[in-house]
């Protein structure tokens, strides 16, 4: 995987390398506003950030024959591995759509998340076939339901699978998720809010 302390260049500084993507394919949203407002935290503490929006991207998003033939990626999946490859923090910003992941993100995790990049072809859970290993992440997330009703009445089923069955299992250890919520009853004082406690989180 190579040191995952340098890769940064003299430009951008020596500080914590985080790769932001923006998981919607809205070019305008709140998810946007919380990623701008986080990076901006991120910068006033030395740390070097980069922002990969998947709605300005052009990739197929079905992974139209499994793991059974090779896909070819499209130019902007391979510099989306080679800036996850770049990163030490993975910062993951979507809303929540019908309790799971928007459908392009899901996408881009079953395109770019494959065997010999993420995780060993066929290997069981076990640290040497994490390929991702090292890395770390975080999770913004808006919803329109009730942070609470969604983990305890749902059983935050998009929570569990980004966490567990994605991140884990290729070695990038969550660190952080936020829920911001309700966003459609939400004020406008509700979202500076919100913004606010996101730039903090970026320093952190």
């Amino acid at each position: 995987m190579g040191d995952l302390k340098s890769g940064a260049t003299p430009l951008e500084g020596d500080g914590k390398r985080v790769l932001m993507i923006f998981g919607t394919p809205k070019t305008i949203s709140l998810c946007h506003a919380l990623g701008e407002a986080y990076a901006r935290g991120a910068r006033s503490e030395g740390h070097v950030v980069r922002m990969l929006k998947l709605g300005e991207l052009e990739f197929d998003p079905v992974l139209r024959y499994g793991y059974e033939q090779s896909q070819a990626l499209e130019p902007d999946l391979l510099e989306a591995q080679r800036q996850i490859h770049w990163a030490q923090h993975v910062v993951f910003v979507y809303p929540i759509w019908w309790g799971g992941l928007p459908a392009l993100l899901s996408g881009f995790f079953d395109r770019v998340f494959l065997p010999g990049f993420a995780f060993k072809a066929h290997g069981r859970k076990h640290p040497s076939n994490e390929l991702l290993r090292g890395r770390t992440s975080e999770i913004l997330v808006t919803m329109d339901t009730p942070p609470r009703y969604f983990r305890w009445v749902y059983g935050a089923p998009a929570h569990r699978q980004l966490v567990r069955t994605i991140l884990d299992f290729c070695g990038i250890k969550n660190q952080r998720l936020k829920e911001f919520g309700p966003v459609h009853s939400s004020s406008e004082e509700q979202r500076q809010k919100w913004l606010r406690e996101a730039e903090q989180l970026g320093r952190v």
